[in-house]
């Protein structure tokens, strides 16, 4: 990851921790809904790792949300 987009990976993991505790779930429900590890999900929350397209489409369809949900940064 460059660092000059380190704002916008964290910026997306707020997204996804908005959206899934909308869904009312923990971070665990979500990995196994998802079908990856809870750390992967800790590390997409928090910024450190980017996600597959395919880790992008089922979070989304998990927290019924649209993709572009997830890149709507707020300031």
């Amino acid at each position: 990851m460059k660092p000059e987009y380190q704002d916008r990976y964290e910026k997306f993991g707020l997204n996804v921790v908005y959206y899934r505790k909308r869904q009312r779930l923990t971070q665990l429900e979500l990995a196994e809904y998802v079908g990856i590890d809870r750390s992967h999900i800790s590390a997409i929350e928090l910024g450190k790792v980017g996600v597959s397209f395919d880790v992008l489409f089922k979070l989304c369809d998990v927290l019924e949300i649209k993709p572009k949900e997830l890149f709507d940064f707020r300031d």
